[in-house]
């Protein structure tokens, strides 16, 4: 007796093996992924809806097979073939789950896995109540064998292989795996089937309907796809929680290691900052200690930066930053250790030098590095830095006392001049603390009033008489009396107090020159210095213009005297602001010309009413032929260029004379009269007329 095949029925029974077969790849990344409890609860519910998957298909298959006789199920056997699908299936996601899966593991697990199917398809056959005895081709039973064991093979090491990933390409591959895996599952089904034989003197004449088997097979059909479909959306749902969980933990753990690495490096450089430099100086001393060695702090200061800094704007100045420090890494040993502990400020340690000569050597490539030039938006800048450097223990055993020697022999280097390298001695404690108390003191003062100005006259050679004043900053100290400018302008210029000062200069000098015309002495012209960080502060006009109008000044009173060098570093902008300032009527003075490196195409365009000459070639000028010739060439290159020429330091009346015959206009000097308070000078002025 044969039978014959329900197409519709055996394409239904072909999906749901492909579709359980995708369903386990997402069954086994949950297990693989999980421990515990977990684990076993996505095992055991994935074990029964794969297993429930597997035996659909079978018995679908089965409901796909017609007979001409009626064929009913044991429900006993159909629940054991049931059991067995799903222990199976539970065998082979664990498996699968494992870390490794060996070629013996792999065939040893497949071969179990095969009699297990086969165990399933065969007990569900057994099922089958026809009154009859059902024989089988021993030669497709054996195949059907064969096939099941090289399918579960198969499908163990597909699996196993593509269990993780969540790429298109990997999802790719798991769709193809799944139906390679659907169709061997299929094919021993129905193999097994083949090998099955009905005898024909059985056959009988009232056949089961085949639309009861048809909605039968749907049914379970419908059941399947919906705990299968149920299961992948729960698995697929766990893993983009579980996805998005691990994203979430990556990304706390990056940004607690990005914070860690913020708090121990600088921001700006990404060298060891303060805290893990201190640290490391520590551990340092520690083994220092117990090996009864030594190791040199190098206390590191860019000269003058901070008028560079203001100069060329502070994202320059922390490309330069940026810029020394990876100089400071290129130059130095790996395990060496290089900290950004301020604006300006690095600290170096060697922690495997000892000997000072080397020390010094080392110093000295760092700080010609340094010096190397930098090209900053295409211009090119050289800056030096200074070094002080203290040695434990001798300089002290704890980083805080090898950080402060360090940087009271840096100081003691900066007073020498730039790109001086300093070893620590003792004696520099003082000068450092007397340094430190000077800081304090300027600012008390700014606040106290402390300062004062002194006047020294400038006098037109030709008639002798006084022309204009110059104002001169003199502090009345409460302690140390009173303080010449070049005893603390620059610790102003270091630390940025000269702009207040320089502002408080202007006001002031403005406020008593309106006072004296007022008083009805001769209206004379005031002239006050600018620094490098009054003249490129951005409110400079600001400040002038305010002076002018608080004191009821008229600016052609009112007279800058700005550096050849300061010019120089930016004539655009120097001439953009002066420009701005003289055409309301201040006037403009070139100071200590001759000193610098000025070029005459600037000169030429740059707004100026006056050119002084430096004292230092005044000095000369009667005992110099060098000297002489230098000033008569300035003379002429002033005059030239429409400008009026004031000597500086005039202390004799030879050099008044010489001056007087090379044609220079006028004089400033103690020949005349050293700075006068105000008092004094108000005296001179009326005796002057």
């Amino acid at each position: 007796m044969t039978g014959s095949y329900d197409p519709s029925l055996v394409v239904l029974s072909v999906i749901i093996a492909i579709f359980a077969s995708y369903t386990t790849f997402s069954l086994v990344s949950r297990i693989t992924g999980t421990t515990g409890r977990i684990r076993f609860l996505w095992l055991s519910g994935g074990a029964c809806s794969m297993g429930i998957g597997i035996w659909s298909m079978h018995f679908i298959g089965m409901l796909a097979f017609r007979l001409p006789v009626p064929v009913s199920y044991s429900v006993r056997m159909t629940l054991l073939s049931l059991l067995i699908a799903i222990v199976v299936s539970g065998f082979a996601l664990d498996i699968v789950s494992r870390k490794r899966l060996g070629l013996k593991t792999l065939i040893t697990a497949g071969s179990f896995m095969g009699f297990g199917i086969a165990a399933m398809h065969y007990t569900g056959m057994f099922a089958m109540n026809m009154g009859m005895t059902i024989r089988y081709d021993p030669y497709l039973f054996g195949s059907s064998l064969l096939i099941a064991i090289i399918a579960s093979v198969g499908a163990l090491r597909i699996v196993f292989d593509l269990r993780q990933g969540e790429s298109l390409r990997i999802q790719w591959k798991q769709m193809i795996g799944a139906a390679i895996m659907g169709i061997a599952i299929s094919g021993m089904h129905y193999t097994g089937m083949a090998a099955a034989s009905f005898p024909s003197s059985m056959a009988a004449t009232s056949a089961g309907s085949p639309s009861e088997h048809s909605w039968l097979a749907i049914t379970i059909a419908l059941a399947t796809f919906m705990i299968l479909m149920i299961t992948l959306i729960l698995s697929l749902v766990d893993s983009h929680m579980v996805s998005r969980t691990a994203g979430l933990v990556h990304s706390l753990k990056n940004a607690n290691e990005r914070l860690h690495y913020m708090a121990l490096h600088d921001g700006l450089t990404g060298l060891t900052n303060r805290a893990l430099l201190e640290d490391r100086v520590d551990q340092t001393i520690r083994h220092a200690s117990m090996e009864g060695r030594s190791f040199p702090v190098l206390f590191l200061d860019l000269d003058r930066f901070k008028p560079v800094n203001d100069y060329m704007g502070h994202h320059l100045g922390d490309e330069i930053l940026k810029q020394v420090a990876m100089r400071f890494s290129e130059t130095l040993n790996p395990d060496d250790t290089v900290a950004r502990i301020g604006g300006d400020e690095f600290v170096i340690v060697l922690h495997n030098t000892r000997d000072p000569q080397r020390i010094h050597e080392v110093a000295q490539r760092v700080r010609n590095a340094v010096s190397r030039p930098f090209m900053i938006n295409g211009q090119s800048l050289t800056i030096s830095v200074s070094v002080g450097i203290s040695m434990y223990p001798q300089d002290g055993t704890t980083f805080q006392a090898l950080l402060a020697n360090a940087d009271s022999a840096m100081y003691h280097a900066k007073r020498k001049g730039p790109g001086v390298i300093q070893f620590f001695s003792p004696e520099m404690d003082a000068r450092t603390n007397l340094r430190v108390e000077m800081e304090n003191d300027f600012r008390r003062a700014l606040e106290n009033d402390e300062f004062i100005l002194h006047y020294q006259p400038k006098v037109t050679i030709r008639t002798g008489r006084i022309e204009s004043l110059e104002a001169l900053v003199r502090w009345n100290h409460p302690k140390r009396g009173l303080l010449l400018p070049h005893e603390f302008i620059p610790l102003a210029e270091e630390t940025g107090l000269i702009v207040p000062l320089g502002t408080w200069v202007v006001r002031e000098a403005c406020r008593e020159n309106a006072a004296w015309q007022k008083a009805g002495l001769p209206r004379l012209r005031l002239a006050v210095n600018l620094s490098a960080l009054q003249f490129i502060h951005q409110n400079l006009e600001e400040i002038v213009f305010g002076a002018l109008d608080e004191a009821g000044l008229d600016p052609d009173c009112l007279e800058l005297e700005i550096t050849e060098t300061l010019l120089m570093r930016d004539p655009e902008g120097a001439m953009q602001t002066l420009s701005a300032i003289r055409s309301k009527g201040v006037h403009v003075a070139i100071d200590d010309f001759g000193t610098g490196y000025s070029s005459l195409a600037y000169l030429k365009k740059l707004p100026l009413d006056k050119l002084k000459i430096d004292r230092s070639f005044i000095t000369g000028i009667d005992t110099n032929m060098n000297d002489a010739a230098i000033v008569r060439t300035i003379i002429v290159l002033a005059h030239s260029l429409d400008l009026r020429v004031i000597a500086e330091g005039v202390e004799t009346f030879e050099q008044m004379e010489i001056l007087r015959d090379m044609g220079c206009d006028a004089y400033q000097g103690f020949y005349l009269t050293p700075p006068l308070p105000p008092d004094l000078l108000v005296g001179l002025l009326k005796r002057n007329g």
